[in-house]
């Protein structure tokens, strides 16, 4: 049975493609891979039971299976689509990522090319970023916009421009951050540069939920959406304060009726408001203590 590899291109681009020898890859190994009509060069980023893993969970679309060939039938009879698994075709040599490194440090000057002809043709589109195909026989252009672009002109000047096969890509803000990269507010490499394997929506009702500032400035990553923290800490936030008293609550202590003002789930204190208007900040589990029945 062939191994799946994860394998990473630039951008954080992720793919999953087997590898059919018995000599097994190791991680940040170059690889020469199979792509739709031609072949890319990238990393293996995960391997064995971990590539498997995230293929069936982390990726939005089976890489694995590539176009459908037909396959043999008897005449008369409707044929039927085989899927082509894409493979690792072999490790890359010095040479082959000497070539990609190459291609890199050309993709800024052929990005700022592209912007050109965007102006030229006066298209509402914001150029991300361009990716050459190892092999070149495609280049990639990603981009976003606010609606819909006809750009089938421009992808007509590009490809005389460049001579190659041109794919344009409308990516959304997420996105774009992910293939660019940075570092966010809380000072570390963006989540979804970094580990995050799948990009959902988040809702300003998941930071009500976790009693967090409103004020989209203050709850925005750099790619000015909310913050994906806020959808994958979520759950943490509610089952956690399914251990603490609702704030509002009045509870019955050895101390008489007191409300409860607020709750900390990381230091695991609720601080409380007698009658009489004192205050006090009790730990939760002595506050199970105090409690009266």
């Amino acid at each position: 049975m062939n191994d799946v590899v994860e394998v990473r291109f630039k951008g954080n681009r992720k793919e999953f493609f087997t590898w059919p020898s018995a000599e097994p890859l190791a991680l940040h190994d170059p690889v020469i891979v199979e792509v739709d009509r031609g072949q890319d060069l990238g990393r293996v980023s995960a391997v064995g039971p971990v590539a498997a893993k995230k293929c069936g969970g982390g990726c939005s679309g089976c890489s694995l299976a590539g176009p459908t060939q037909p396959s043999a039938s008897p005449p008369g009879e409707e044929q039927s689509g085989a899927a082509i698994q894409r493979r690792v075709l072999r490790r890359a040599t010095p040479d082959d990522a000497a070539i990609a490194e190459q291609l890199h440090r050309e993709e800024d000057d052929v990005r700022r090319r592209v912007m050109d002809r965007v102006r030229v043709h006066t298209l509402p589109m914001k150029v991300t970023d361009a990716e050459w195909q190892w092999d070149r026989k495609k280049l990639t252009v990603y981009f976003t916009a606010e609606q819909r672009v006809d750009f089938r002109a421009l992808v007509r000047d590009l490809a005389s421009l460049f001579h190659t096969r041109i794919e344009l890509r409308q990516i959304g803000a997420r996105d774009e951050a992910k293939r660019l990269d940075g570092v966010g507010r809380c000072g570390r490499q963006y989540c979804c540069s970094s580990w995050l394997p799948e990009l959902r929506p988040v809702s300003l009702a998941l930071a009500k939920d976790q009693h967090l500032s409103l004020n989209p400035s203050q709850i925005s990553g750099g790619c000015g959406r909310l913050l994906c923290c806020l959808r994958y800490e979520h759950d943490f936030y509610v089952q956690t304060r399914k251990r603490f008293p609702k704030e509002g609550r009045v509870l019955q202590t050895r101390l008489g009726a007191e409300r409860v003002l607020a709750v900390d789930v990381f230091r695991e204190t609720v601080t409380l408001r007698a009658e009489a208007g004192d205050t006090r900040v009790v730990a939760l589990e002595k506050l199970k203590d105090d409690v009266i029945p």
